[in-house]
């Protein structure tokens, strides 16, 4: 199983590089920052572009896998989200992922720019488009689609992904429909869970979701990612229950999780000690099984 980490893109670059290097030198696998314009109880605090914030973090590592986990339809469009992605790519040597989503509703990335909630049928249609066309743009020379959504006109994608075929696509889902999009256009596929007020409820919505997504024809060959803050109990909480959450994320067939890098209050707040403990003990036990 591999392990990775979100740190949020809310840090002054001089305390948020000291982040990422040690995400690195702390052994995992990938690491990832939220794409937002703001997000729930933190929007009135600083906040900075994802793209950015990857493209500086590619240049101070070398091995750790980035992404965004997850970009959304909410407020990119395709075509020049592409060219961002091409030079992510690029920049960090291959090393880019990108995690998609169909976008929240009624968060702040909907009202600011003053849109209305789409219905759920309606931004699962949206997804499909947005996620069709970015394979479209970073696979070839030119793309050129009229949809409901986005249009995409004679788009040029030289000099392409340093990636073959492109990057890959870790695609959130939930429902069916989604469920599909990621067998058809996805390397891996990442879920929250269901929600749940307790641990064991949700751990029960996640088992059910991966037993759907096995059901999904295509996923077969598919990673499998679960946030694991999510959950009513934060990974971090405890080096036992990070251990123990790992061994049930394990089971139900997950190939990788994901923790938050501890805040000092609020939203994911934990202990950095926590964080080394589970650096230190865990991370070799999981890859020795």
């Amino acid at each position: 199983m591999r392990v990775g980490i979100v740190i949020l893109p809310e840090y002054r670059w001089l305390l948020a590089e000291q982040r990422w290097r040690a995400a690195e030198s702390y052994g995992f696998d990938h690491a990832w920052t939220y794409d937002h314009l703001g997000w729930r109880s933190l929007v009135d605090g600083p906040w900075f572009d994802a793209v950015p914030t990857l493209t500086a973090a590619a240049t101070v590592t070398r091995r750790i896998r980035l992404g965004t986990l997850v970009a959304s339809p909410n407020f990119r469009h395709p075509v020049p989200f592409a060219r961002s992605l091409l030079a992510m790519d690029d920049i960090s040597g291959g090393r880019f992922v990108l995690g998609v989503g169909s976008g929240g509703t009624g968060g702040y990335d909907n009202f600011v720019l003053g849109n209305q909630p789409l219905a759920p049928k309606a931004r699962v249609d949206r997804y499909e488009e947005f996620v069709e066309q970015l394979d479209s743009l970073l696979t070839r020379e030119r793309t050129s689609i009229a949809g409901e959504y986005y249009t995409s006109v004679d788009a040029r994608s030289a000099p392409g992904c340093a990636q073959h075929p492109r990057i890959p696509f870790v695609v959130a889902a939930n429902g069916p429909r989604s469920m599909r999009l990621a067998a058809r256009f996805g390397q891996g596929w990442v879920t929250t869970g269901k929600g749940g007020e307790t641990v064991e409820e949700w751990w029960a919505g996640v088992a059910g979701l991966a037993r759907t997504f096995t059901e999904t024809p295509g996923s077969e060959s598919l990673d499998r990612y679960l946030s694991l803050d999510s959950a009513p109990v934060l990974a971090l909480s405890s080096v036992d229950y990070f251990r123990e959450a790992a061994g049930r994320a394990a089971e139900l067939g997950f190939t990788d999780i994901v923790c938050h890098w501890p805040r000092d209050e609020g939203v994911y707040a934990a202990r950095m000690s926590t964080l080394e403990r589970v650096v230190s003990e865990v991370l070799p036990e999981i890859r020795t099984k």
